[in-house]
């Protein structure tokens, strides 16, 4: 991994892209919606697209298929926080393919990194409590550590002034729209991580960025061909 040598600071997204948690995700709404009498159809491919769209497009989405459902979305929203964090204290999350073998390296050579995420710190204990190569990552900022949700790029740009100084390149991963539009709007190297027949690809891939199904399918010769390299 000769690349990451190429980089001062890594940033990461977590839900979806280190960690194996978007079931979880999916699995709260229903659980959630279910406890309020409410059976929701969709498939787990169907709640990606609608999630990984925009910060409201989930909302928005539930709100359309459901027009009956409690209008209070904070407390619809704090029911799915809690069946979230049931779901992880009853199971083990996995890591994504590709996941431990980068962090390693990176750990090993002292590159700067940090995750930036829309998960809540309580969230992220519980599954970081059961990997150790997630308790090497040094930075975190969680959902309490900015304002405006991606894809607004405040996260990512926070994270940058924090941990960037001394200068030196910046490379970003996502696994979504907004992530991605996130970090289009800072100057890291964005950097798409999702499957090919992902039904947002084609947008969420618009302009240069570079696409790998898994972390550990990246391509050296891709990210040092890449403008941004050159």
């Amino acid at each position: 991994m000769k690349w990451i040598r190429q980089f001062k600071l890594f940033l990461f997204d977590f839900d979806g892209l280190l960690v194996n948690t978007e079931h979880l995700h999916f699995q709260a709404y229903v659980n959630m919606l279910a406890y309020r009498g409410v059976k929701l159809t969709w498939s787990f491919a169907q709640f990606c697209e609608v999630a990984h769209l925009n910060a409201t497009a989930l909302k928005e989405g539930l709100y359309a298929e459901f027009p009956n459902l409690e209008s209070n979305w904070d407390r619809l929203y704090e029911e799915k926080k809690a069946a979230y964090l049931d779901l992880l204290m009853t199971g083990k999350v996995e890591l994504m393919p590709g996941a431990e073998a980068l962090l390693k390296e990176l750990a090993i050579a002292g590159i700067r990194r940090c995750v930036v995420t829309n998960s809540l710190l309580e969230q992220i204990v519980a599954i970081r409590s059961q990997h150790e190569i997630l308790k090497s990552i040094p930075h975190w900022i969680t959902r309490e550590n900015y304002s405006k949700p991606k894809p607004d790029p405040e996260c990512y740009l926070r994270a940058i002034e924090l941990y960037g100084t001394g200068g030196g390149r910046v490379i970003g991963f996502e696994d979504s729209v907004r992530g991605l539009q996130a970090l289009k709007g800072t100057p890291a190297l964005p950097v798409l991580v999702c499957p090919g027949h992902h039904p947002l690809l084609e947008m969420a891939s618009q302009g240069d960025v570079l696409h790998f199904e898994t972390l550990s399918s990246i391509r050296e010769e891709d990210l040092l061909a890449s403008k941004e390299l050159s």
